[in-house]
């Protein structure tokens, strides 16, 4: 990880948590977790801002900011658990498949192992 992408981490952080907790203070969803459904979705964009757009990418981001979502949908009553963790095996299911799109590439780190890999075996 570039020394730049890892000064991002902690603004970014800080961001979230000070966002979760105006609006609890504020009254706007107080019932709901907001360090945790935040810091989901965090997760998410992180993984592109760091990670940036492959195989790994396309399937980690976007699940987190569904589990992001469907945490403030529970929290709310307007979920149920027997609903969401289907929704999350489904979800996980088109990831992987949409990851096994030619157009998107293979990252980075696995990449470079393989090349490395096949140089130490010639």
């Amino acid at each position: 990880m570039s020394p730049e992408k890892k000064s991002l981490l902690l603004p970014v952080l800080l961001i979230t948590i000070g966002t979760g907790w105006l609006l609890s203070t504020l009254g706007i969803a107080p019932e709901i977790d907001w360090v945790w459904t935040l810091g989901l979705a965090v997760i998410g964009l992180l993984t592109f801002a760091v990670g940036g757009f492959d195989k790994f990418t396309v399937v980690i981001g976007p699940f987190f900011i569904l589990a992001s979502g469907l945490s403030v949908l529970r929290q709310t009553n307007r979920l149920q658990p027997d609903i969401e963790i289907p929704i999350f095996v489904i979800a996980a299911g088109v990831l992987l498949m949409i990851a096994r799109t030619r157009s998107i590439p293979i990252p980075n780190w696995i990449d470079q192992a393989a090349t490395q890999r096949d140089t130490e075996n010639q």
